[in-house]
């Protein structure tokens, strides 16, 4: 019986100390439009898209990308969604900030 307990305390001592050697997973991080728009750039049979479909993919993805990061900042000051003139111009103003930091 004492020999069937220090083989299971040997065991589960071995089997934590390897657990504890594995590395921990990496924090999950936004990712960057390029990156999230390359992984969808694939065509209905799901073959990457090449040449000037991508190009064409990747600008309408990137237009796409700035569109719902402007429209997710378009808050008033009381934290209610902007409407009407003062949010289409807020939403020019952003498009075309973020199209001068590019």
């Amino acid at each position: 019986m004492s020999r069937l307990t220090a083989v299971l305390l040997t065991s589960l001592f071995l089997a934590s100390s390897a657990f504890a050697q594995t590395p921990a997973a990496e924090p999950a991080t936004q990712a960057s439009p390029d990156s999230s728009c390359e992984a969808k750039a694939v065509d209905k049979n799901g073959k990457p898209l090449a040449g000037a479909a991508k190009s064409s993919f990747m600008k309408k993805c990137h237009g796409e990308m700035t569109n719902t990061d402007c429209a997710a900042k378009a808050v008033d000051k009381n934290g209610k969604p902007l409407a009407g003139a003062a949010k289409n111009s807020f939403m020019k103003k952003c498009t075309a900030d973020a199209a001068a930091a590019k």
